[in-house]
């Protein structure tokens, strides 16, 4: 295995560094020693990470010297609710963590979006570092400073911007994944290849990503997803223009996302979404010809579905509670061609049409 590949972000709030290599939670102390001048460091993880690596992550936060404290939360999309975010303040409150200490988020995407708003927020705001152990929070939710939780409306409907002071992806953590957890990070990796890299897509189409963590592929292409993700965050870090085009395949997606209860994995619904939109926008003269079909195989290639089988009105009704929504419209990525997406302000009417045409359309490898 080679060297860790460090990728730096720069923001206009916060610079900091996206290292991804094998094996790094045995250095983690000493990079968050270098990052951030805390005296405590407060770790947040849940019942499937914490028995895996919480102990190592304390040991090595120890060896630096950090005084440290934790909290092992719930899995699952289910408990990235205001009881979680309160139990993590509270636990925080306990431990007597100051402005001058740091919060670790030591998990997936659920742990990293619960940890770091509870940063953002707690004492109006401390210093968070994101050590991911899913492909899905090391290829998205940890670098750009999105931090969320869930209401009964909809998912990630309250939230704070904060970049984190550092990022550790350990690719050795995706050992230990089911093998649906680990497709589900392929749904935005996908993605992210559609938006802004051809060659990726095409090497992916081609190449289908394993869990071989001691594959120097995997952290290439990990690393490789991270630039993509850091060159549109340094430009729109409030997602006001560019930024947008990250929620490729989301409208769609977190619809379905949110009609399934959340028993689908966020990267295949965002899949599925990516799909059905295709189909529904090649057909509309948006897309290019021969779009849905090429993205359909490069998600059949990683193990991710291509349709939903939700019905329509559940879609369009979860859709209505989208961050994206303004007024009767919504803001919709379109993919017009690999690597090349724009924003277009559709209505709701037009966003049912997409719907009738793209979706439950008798595919193969679908999610009901």
């Amino acid at each position: 295995m080679s060297e860790p590949i460090a990728v730096a972000v720069t923001t206009s709030s916060r610079d900091y560094e996206v290292v991804v290599g094998k094996d790094l939670l045995g250095s983690l102390g000493e990079r968050v020693k270098r990052a951030v001048h805390a005296d405590t460091a407060f770790v947040v993880t849940d019942s499937n990470v914490g028995p895996l690596y919480l102990d190592r992550a304390l040991a090595s936060l120890d060896t630096a010297g950090l005084a440290t404290a934790s909290i092992t939360l719930p899995a699952g999309e289910q408990h990235k609710t205001l009881t979680s975010y309160g139990a993590i303040l509270d636990a925080m409150a306990h431990a007597g963590l100051t402005r001058d200490d740091v919060v670790v988020a030591l998990g997936g995407g659920v742990v990293g979006d619960m940890a770091g708003f509870a940063a953002a927020t707690y004492m109006r705001g401390i210093e968070v570092v994101q050590v991911p152990t899913t492909l899905l929070s090391m290829v998205d939710s940890s670098v750009g400073g999105k931090t969320a939780i869930d209401v009964a409306a909809g998912k990630n409907l309250v939230g704070a911007f904060l970049q984190p002071s550092l990022v550790v992806a350990d690719i050795a953590c995706l050992s230990t994944l089911t093998p649906y957890v680990f497709a589900d990070g392929m749904g935005e990796v996908v993605k992210h290849a559609v938006l802004a890299d051809s060659q990726l897509f095409g090497t992916l189409s081609e190449r289908p990503l394993t869990q071989d963590t001691d594959s120097s592929y995997l952290v290439e292409v990990v690393a490789a997803n991270v630039r993509i993700k850091r060159d549109v965050v340094a430009t729109d870090e409030r997602e006001r223009g560019l930024r947008q085009t990250l929620n490729l395949g989301h409208t769609i997606g977190h619809a379905i996302e949110a009609a399934s209860g959340y028993t689908q994995g966020h990267g295949h619904c965002v899949a599925a979404g990516l799909c059905c939109v295709t189909r529904a926008t090649e057909q509309l003269g948006w897309s290019e010809a021969g779009l849905a079909t090429r993205i359909e195989r490069c998600c059949l290639a990683q193990g991710l579905p291509i349709d939903s089988n939700i019905p329509h009105e559940d879609i369009l009704h979860q859709a209505t509670f989208d961050k994206k929504r303004h007024g009767d419209s919504v803001n919709l990525v379109v993919p017009t061609r690999v690597g090349k997406s724009e924003v277009r302000r559709t209505s709701l009417g037009e966003l049912s049409r997409i719907v009738e045409l793209g979706c439950g359309t008798g595919m193969q490898e679908s999610l009901s």
